[in-house]
């Protein structure tokens, strides 16, 4: 009581604030593990039909899928369709009426698309045996594929749940999955041959994105659905996925006239070229950073595995006797040792400098972003003057709760609130380092759910 009393009230209010959040995680956590399943599915049995042999390799509802919800539902109320052995050549998935996506034996094309494994059923991405070469024929065999789904979709819709959104999905979730994977490894595993797959077929990506952002069929039957009889009957979370289809439709530009859905197309276009060299000058810069360190005081603080990464980064870099003991030791940007750094570097010059180098990549020279994020500003405000928008934060907020209005009053109230602290000269360089430094705070919440009664002070 006597230590709490001596505490500043920003730090108390800070720790509560930490503490109720752990609490409240943790009560999650015991629900999570206390409350019944709502979809149960019966033990197996001793017949062939049921034994756990007889299930495909890959579960019929990967866990990474947005599909997984309305796969688990189709599993509950028949499971024939995963155990039987003719299943396999399904198209996309074993699941009958929803599919998470597998893709592997929908395609009836030369083995080298065959056994690509952006193609394949999986539990989680591969991304393991993912190379550049499969970039270019598994994004365009799927595009096919998700190209002539979406034909059949429009031929055959009709303004209700399974005949809409479920096959609707299902293309979304194709495509979403398996360029996710893609972007994910030049994130992590970038190389010049991966930029440049990816570069050839962005647009052809985008282009079918466009075409069914712009489905007039699908979005009549949208818009059929909260017409009808029986909008009313729906739950509360389908009629919002229904009106924000109809939102997005209009968004991506369906109801515009056919001139103006061609510029629109083409500033999407060039949008998406530009985010996408925002993010290779990013990650060059993050590359580019080094800074080669002989002296251990330097690097006092950082945890032997950090050690070890940041010598191992130096022999890749042409230091072949560098050693986690003795080093020399290559401090980077990449997230492993730069966290390290700023988490436990005793050294606040080298905190301060590894600091100022992250917030500032890609500023500068031949890397610099300015001139692209001045280009994606223009062009952001042509797309929201076709739109009818003001500008483009009127489009972004179009789909979320706030307005552009409340959202500015929250950031003036945010820097009003701190704007007498951020002239003193905070240095941002030191919060990754105390968070891991303040042993009172742990033991602070630790009394505090042992004596309540101390919040009241």
């Amino acid at each position: 009581m006597r230590l709490i009393r001596h505490i500043p009230n920003r730090v108390l209010f800070n720790t509560i604030f930490v503490s109720v959040n752990i609490l409240m995680a943790s009560t999650r956590f015991s629900l999570s593990r206390s409350v019944q399943p709502i979809l149960k599915r019966p033990p197996f049995s001793s017949s062939p039909r049921f034994a756990p042999k007889a299930l495909l390799k890959s579960y019929p509802c990967p866990l990474w899928s947005s599909s997984f919800s309305f796969c688990l539902q189709t599993l509950h109320h028949s499971t024939s369709p995963y155990l039987s052995s003719s299943s396999s050549s399904s198209s996309f998935s074993s699941c009958s009426s929803f599919s998470p996506p597998s893709m592997a034996s929908s395609f009836t094309v030369d083995d080298s698309i065959g056994s690509n494994p952006l193609l394949q059923d999986f539990d989680f991405p591969p991304f393991d045996i993912v190379e550049a070469k499969h970039v270019r024929p598994g994004i365009r065999a799927l595009l096919k594929k998700v190209e002539s789904d979406l034909d059949e979709l429009e031929n055959t819709v009709e303004p209700s749940w399974p005949k809409l959104v479920e096959p609707l999905e299902k293309i979304v979730d194709r495509l979403t999955v398996v360029w996710g994977m893609v972007n994910h490894l030049k994130a992590v595993k970038d190389s010049a041959e991966l930029r440049a797959a990816i570069e050839e077929v962005q647009p052809e990506k985008v282009k079918f994105q466009l075409r069914l952002g712009q489905s007039k069929p699908i979005y009549n039957a949208f818009k059929a659905i909260k017409e009808s009889p029986d909008w009313q009957s729906l739950s509360e979370a389908r009629k919002r996925i229904v009106d924000a289809q109809i939102k997005e439709a209009v968004l991506n530009g369906v109801s515009l006239e056919d001139d103006k859905r061609e510029q629109f197309n083409k500033i999407q276009q060039e949008l998406e070229r530009l985010s996408h060299k925002f993010s290779e000058n990013v990650l060059d810069a993050t590359k580019k950073f080094e800074k080669l360190v002989t002296d251990k005081k330097e690097i006092d603080g950082l945890p032997a595995t950090a050690l070890g990464l940041a010598a191992q980064t130096a022999v890749s870099k042409g230091h072949e006797n560098a050693t986690a003991e003795n080093g020399p030791w290559m401090i980077t940007l990449d997230a492993p040792i730069f966290i390290s750094a700023m988490q436990h570097a005793r050294n606040r010059a080298l905190r301060e400098e590894v600091y100022r180098a992250y917030i500032t990549r890609a500023s500068s020279g031949d890397l610099d972003n300015t001139p692209i994020i001045n280009q994606i500003l223009k062009l952001r405000l042509e797309k929201a003057k076709l739109l009818n928008y003001n500008n483009y934060a009127e489009i972004s907020m179009a789909t979320k709760m706030a307005t552009v209005d409340k959202a500015e009053e929250l950031l003036e109230k945010i820097r009003s609130a701190s704007w007498d602290a951020a002239v003193q000269g905070i240095m941002l360089n030191l919060v990754y380092f105390w968070l891991k430094r303040l042993p009172i705070f742990r033991s602070l919440i630790y009394h505090m759910n042992l004596f309540p009664q101390c919040l009241s002070i």
